[in-house]
């Protein structure tokens, strides 16, 4: 059976189909990358929502939930409200988390006062060399209590461990150690000034903070408070019901708290300010050292010196090194064996 002859073409037919193919071809990759390109677009829109619907839902469902709690309390604060109207004090707006000062319940007290009539917190420190330790540290125990203060604390010797001082501290010997007083804040600076006496300061340093507004905020709370507990006091006495009486107790336990931890703020605030911190960190004074001309038989003997620690040196370089010059050795034979042993294979071989 004979194959039929194909009927020849000439080059423009050629071109032409060539033509047609190469089309069909790019318009198929088009189609594709069109495809591709819508799904990402979709992939794309759709993260972008998931985003947004993470950033926004949380913010709305907390406001959503803020708004049920205040309806939901909306009744007990109802319910509540005659007895408030009853225990509230009314001479003085307290509002809370804002000072009394910010309110406008002090007007401008705080404004009008003076330098002289504010209260100021005190801290000072300083750094004194000095011949003796103990000594020292003696020296300014009495000076802090001849100006009416007293030793908040002490220690003897450096680091973490220390020598603690009770009573004299002539007994013990230390190069270093610290003492922290307290003293009226009128007498700092002249404790300070006499620590010149005890040695020489080397550094010292005073910090002041004014705390007129936290004190004048902190006095109008406690007494807003005092006249608050009265009158529930006062109310628990005239309860007409169980209701009533509950409702009283757990309102003057919540006052009561709240004016003593006023107090006792303002306490330590007060004392702060009546006595002022010192620190004296002390270190031992160190002699002087006169420089001793060496001769020759010195130079000589710190020469030989020199010579013996280098060869102790290269002796123990040598035997620190021995250990892993014999390891590395076996190593670099067994590889050396092994590559000797596969090139008699391989000339064996081509034998």
């Amino acid at each position: 059976m004979t194959t039929p002859a194909l009927p020849s073409l000439s080059a423009e037919r050629v071109d032409a189909m060539e033509f047609a193919v190469l089309g069909r071809i790019a318009d198929e990759r088009h189609r594709v990358r069109r495809r591709r390109r819508n799904i990402w677009t979709g992939v794309g829109a759709a993260a972008a929502m998931v985003v947004v619907a993470a950033i926004v839902g949380p913010s709305l469902s907390s406001t959503q939930g803020a708004g049920g709690s205040m309806v939901a309390g909306a009744s007990g604060a109802e319910s509540a409200e005659g007895l408030q109207d009853q225990y509230d004090p009314g001479d003085v707006d307290v509002v809370p988390g804002q000072g009394l000062a910010e309110s406008g319940a002090l007007g401008d007290e705080s404004a009008t006062r003076d330098a002289s009539t504010r209260d100021i917190v005190a801290t000072g420190s300083s750094t004194v060399e000095v011949d003796d330790v103990p000594t020292a540290i003696d020296a300014v125990t009495s000076a802090a209590t001849a100006a009416g203060g007293y030793v908040e604390s002490s220690q003897l010797g450096g680091g973490t461990v220390g020598i603690p001082i009770e009573g004299s501290a002539s007994t013990a010997t230390a190069s270093s150690g610290w003492i922290t007083v307290r003293v009226p804040a009128e007498s700092l600076t002249s404790v300070m000034n006499g620590l010149r006496d005890i040695g020489d300061v080397t550094a010292t340093s005073v910090n002041r903070s004014d705390v007129t507004e936290q004190t004048v905020d902190l006095r109008a709370r406690v007494a807003a408070g005092e006249a608050s507990v009265a009158r529930l006091t006062e109310l628990m006495g005239q309860a007409a019901s169980v209701a009533d009486l509950i409702t009283a107790e757990s309102a003057l336990a919540e006052r009561q708290a709240q004016l003593d931890s006023d107090r006792q703020v303002l306490q330590s605030i007060e004392s702060q300010v009546a006595l002022s911190s010192l620190s004296v960190q002390m270190t031992e004074r160190t002699a002087s050292v006169t420089a001793d001309p060496a001769g020759f038989g010195d130079g000589l003997g710190a020469g030989w010196n020199g010579l013996v620690a280098t060869l102790n040196g290269v002796v123990i370089g040598i035997g620190f090194l021995l250990p892993w010059i014999v390891v590395a050795g076996l190593a670099w034979a067994v590889v050396w064996g092994v590559r000797r042993a596969v090139r008699r294979r391989r000339a064996a071989r081509k034998g």
